[in-house]
């Protein structure tokens, strides 16, 4: 896909940014690399079992595409791959853990409104 750099009114940089973490799965293979630092793949579809290999294998792609990830593949049999955020992708840490925040107080607020 390809990426668009905005150059535009107030609002902007939060498209350039939802253009690169947007999807359902993009920010929650992002919060498991920032709480894990490395994953294999096997891990994080352990941890992502709604999200069909198919999908993790696109959603990774395009991470190490944007140059958010990193992916390393080991000689062995059978194969091993390790993904890890870049210093670039790092720079996204608060972001993730504001959203994790923020869904564990939404989560908190919705399981107490429905008692």
């Amino acid at each position: 896909m390809q990426r668009h750099i905005f150059d535009c009114s107030e609002g902007c940089p939060v498209e350039s940014t939802l253009q690169i973490i947007s999807g359902k799965w993009k920010s929650v293979i992002l919060y498991h690399l920032i709480k894990n630092d490395v994953c294999r793949f096997s891990e994080l579809q352990k941890k992502m079992p709604n999200c069909s290999r198919r999908m993790l294998s696109l959603q990774l792609n395009g991470l190490e595409k944007d140059k958010i990830i990193e992916k390393k593949v080991y000689p062995v049999v059978p194969p091993r791959t390790e993904y890890r955020l870049t210093s670039f992708g790092k720079t996204l840490t608060p972001i993730i853990i504001e959203m994790e925040k923020w869904g564990q107080m939404y989560n908190s607020i919705k399981s107490s409104s429905n008692d």
